[in-house]
């Protein structure tokens, strides 16, 4: 890989990367949320071979393997100095936080609660993102985005009994640093391309991942299994890198609210998934709460 020079340059352009047409954004995010869709389920056969620490920490290095490979192949030259502080907020978000945060959870949660939980996350990603970037949706998004958190709020409590439960606390913090990975990668893929921007954020986090995952295969106990090592490949190479490499270009594409509010569709996707492959059962509320957040989905890319 080559550096990028910045002393020949003293007044270096921000390159554009180039823009997808509407509808091959919007495909690209649905990818990305389909990806994403799977990384409970996955998660939850991983923890059958390894522990959390370790899943963690395994997956991080796997990904960041293959992200660096491709980056390698290409010759894609280092990131500029002005990008690295937002590609450390990329890493802390959606490679160390995120899944840490959320593999705990699953200790203790169903992949169903864990994932009408993390349904709350399109709202929060809109929130940071107009924080951060300047955006302002209409009043209309607005109303549709909050209804459909509100679905898939008290699609949550209804499961839980009307309680929260102790793993919540560890869903709603991922939710908080999921969406500011979000917002800073899609602010970023505007002006390099989306796979770059999770690639590099799984490189710089090679010197944490790797320590990290041999101190924690040393600690926690390891039983290899079909399902153990399937969820942990995909959770690292489907979610983690192929997964963020599609959203991430369509968040460029189409914008960072718009796109997220996709996402209101990934945690019924998950429930299937949790049934399909993990037998998990829920109540006759979910297919009501499908109804509503994809009419709020509707709505929101309208607006």
């Amino acid at each position: 890989m080559r550096a990028e020079s910045s002393a020949t340059s003293p007044s270096p352009i921000a390159v554009t990367a180039p823009r997808e047409p509407l509808g091959v954004g919007l495909g690209q995010a649905a990818l990305g949320v389909l990806a994403f869709s799977l990384t409970f389920p996955s998660t939850a056969w991983g923890l059958e071979s390894f522990g959390p620490w370790s899943l963690v920490a395994v997956r991080a290095v796997l990904a960041a393997l293959a992200a660096g490979g491709c980056l390698l192949a290409l010759g894609v030259p280092l990131p500029a100095r002005r990008h690295l502080a937002g590609l450390a907020v990329v890493a802390t978000g959606v490679v160390v936080g995120f899944p840490m945060l959320t593999t705990l959870a699953l200790q203790t949660s169903t992949t169903a609660h864990a994932a009408v939980v993390v349904g709350l996350l399109p709202l929060t990603t809109a929130a940071l993102s107009a924080l951060r970037t300047g955006a302002r949706p209409s009043r209309r998004f607005w109303l549709a985005a909050v209804a459909g958190a509100a679905a898939v709020l008290a699609f949550t409590l209804g499961q839980s009994g009307g309680a929260l439960t102790g793993a919540d606390g560890y869903l709603f913090a991922a939710l908080l640093v999921c969406a500011a990975g979000y917002t800073e990668g899609g602010r970023l893929a505007r002006v390099m391309p989306g796979w770059q921007v999770i690639g590099w954020a799984l490189v710089l986090c090679l010197p944490l991942s790797v320590p990290a995952a041999a101190v924690a295969l040393a600690l926690e106990p390891v039983h290899l299994t079909g399902h153990g090592v399937a969820g942990v490949l995909w959770a690292a190479l489907g979610s983690q890198f192929l997964g963020l490499v599609v959203w991430y270009r369509g968040m460029a594409a189409v914008g960072i609210p718009r796109a997220s509010q996709l996402q209101l569709a990934q945690p019924l996707l998950t429930l299937v998934w949790s049934a399909l492959l993990l037998g998990e059962h829920f109540t006759a509320a979910a297919p009501l709460t499908a109804v509503a957040v994809l009419v709020c989905i509707a709505v929101t890319q309208r607006s």
